[in-house]
């Protein structure tokens, strides 16, 4: 596990930063692309084949006690909003070690159905999208431009990036 990540849930356990939600609309200009492998055929996934859908993008590990709340919401979301052009795709950070046993164990306990993708050294998820808190959502239009952040995941959050959601499904 990559040490900025270490730092995360130390932070997490020290303070309970992961529980706190705080969306931004402010992320960066430009659409995002990244590619990674995907759990467990470890195929590449490459963000732009999504353009023309909205994609809410999450941040996880199977550390983090809010993400075990919060991903079963957003594949949720998913059902409820698929047919309307939603995607919901996953990134675990856990690292290489967590890939034969955690992950497995974790998507059998929370029922995960969601595609999931592996950033092992989480380079991407630090350097390209600047993840601070475990969980972060990322909503992204159907131009690939991130227009919401959500820092953490508290439930009463969950209402608004459920309308920031449809706000984006409605744009044509």
């Amino acid at each position: 596990m990559h040490a900025r990540i270490v730092g995360l849930t130390l932070l997490c356990i020290a303070s309970l930063a992961c529980t706190k939600a705080a969306p931004s609309t402010q992320f960066r200009e430009g659409p995002l692309d990244l590619t990674l492998p995907s759990y467990p055929d470890r195929t590449s996934f490459t963000l732009s084949s999504r353009k023309g859908r909205v994609v809410l993008l999450d941040v996880w590990a199977t550390w983090c006690e809010p993400c075990r709340e919060s991903l079963p919401k957003y594949q949720a979301l998913a059902a409820k909003h698929g047919g309307k052009g939603l995607d919901v795709v996953t990134i675990n950070v856990d690292g290489e070690a967590a890939v034969p046993k955690a992950i497995p164990t974790f998507v059998t306990e929370t029922k995960l159905s969601l595609p999931i993708l592996l950033d092992t050294d989480a380079k991407l998820s630090e350097e390209q999208l600047r993840v601070k808190v475990m969980p972060t959502a990322f909503l992204v239009d159907r131009k690939g431009v991130v227009r919401h952040v959500h820092e953490g995941f508290e439930g009463e959050t969950f209402a608004q990036l459920e309308h920031q959601l449809e706000g984006l499904l409605a744009e044509p």
